[in-house]
């Protein structure tokens, strides 16, 4: 099956501080990696470890340093000629539905705005059936929005309604980045059983980033783990985390005990100021935090190493 999205040693570096004392930080390190069609795949981690970036250089909103990104088979130098033909492919669902909608707008008009502005009806009545159509795929109705302003709606509402007009223009590819994490809890799993949907009755490809292990064990086909911009370890979901090759995988999976949708991890992991400065340096950049620590992890970059059919970057498992 032909990849719809492949990822080459992506790099985004970004400059810091003063004119005169000025730092390199490095946001996304070398990242590689494939999305079949009608696959969910998940960038998982800690907040800061390089996943939105990742999904920015994607949909075109940040530049690469280095690297290339394949969307169906070409370059996204050739799709930036032809960006209105990649906007209608590759959509994005966002965070916040609130920042999603125009506060000033109704919810309808900012669907037919969108219709209109990707040409995809010719008439009015047209253009309320696909609006109607795709509402219905995500559990609404065109009454449901109609006359509406985004403050009329609950956040499940609206981000449904987020995911309804991403589908307007029949997209082959959703990158989701934290779709569920400003809903409630009892709504999160049906609007991940969306992405599901999507994926087994459309064909849609869906990137889902999140740090929410319990909904990417949900849903997800494959998943990656990044860690200050790496991607640490790589494979079928169940695999990476029922039984995790990585110690960060490791340090993760024993936040959520057993694999329950209905739990979150018990409390966020961040980069202390006490690591940044070894974040600066060569090496494997877990080397402060890892229990099997070796001198050459804080010498060389690992290397990734196949292991029962998952890529982990991690000397341990070097021959």
């Amino acid at each position: 099956m032909e990849d719809t999205l492949i990822l080459k040693n992506l790099t985004k570096v970004y400059s810091i501080g003063s004119l005169l004392f000025r730092s390199k930080i490095t946001a996304v390190d070398d990242v590689s990696f494939s999305l079949k069609r009608a696959e969910i795949f998940t960038l998982a981690g800690e907040s800061g470890c390089g996943k939105s970036t990742t999904a920015k250089m994607i949909l075109g909103f940040e530049e690469p340093t280095s690297g290339d990104i394949i969307f169906e088979g070409n370059s996204i130098q050739w799709w930036k000629k032809r960006k209105k033909d990649f906007l209608r492919k590759v959509q994005a669902v966002f965070q916040n539905p609130f920042e999603s909608f125009n506060p000033l707008l109704t919810v309808d008009d900012i669907f037919f705005e969108t219709v209109m502005n990707y040409g995809l009806a010719n008439s009015r009545n047209e253009a309320e059936k696909l609006i109607d159509e795709k509402l219905q795929l995500v559990g609404l109705k065109f009454e449901d929005i109609n006359g509406r302003y985004q403050s009329e709606l609950s956040g499940g509402q609206l981000q449904r309604a987020s995911i309804a007009r991403s589908l307007l223009s029949n997209p082959s590819l959703l990158i989701a980045d934290e779709p569920v994490s400003m809903v409630d809890a009892s709504l999160r799993m049906s609007i991940v059983n969306l992405f599901a949907k999507l994926r087994d009755q459309l064909g849609v490809s869906v990137i889902y980033i999140t740090h929410d292990l319990a909904t990417a064990y949900y849903v997800s086909d494959r998943i990656a783990i990044m860690f200050r911009g790496n991607i640490v370890e790589t494979g079928p979901v169940d695999k990476v985390l029922i039984d995790p090759k990585h110690p960060y995988t490791q340090l993760l999976r024993e936040s959520i005990p057993d694999p329950d949708p209905e739990k979150k991890w018990s409390r966020e992991i961040t980069v202390s100021d006490t690591e940044y400065e070894e974040y600066l340096k060569e090496g494997c950049k877990f080397a402060g935090r890892c229990p099997y620590v070796k001198e050459i992890c804080r010498r060389e970059k690992p290397d990734d190493v196949l292991v029962d059919g998952v890529l982990v970057k991690c000397h341990i498992y070097k021959k």
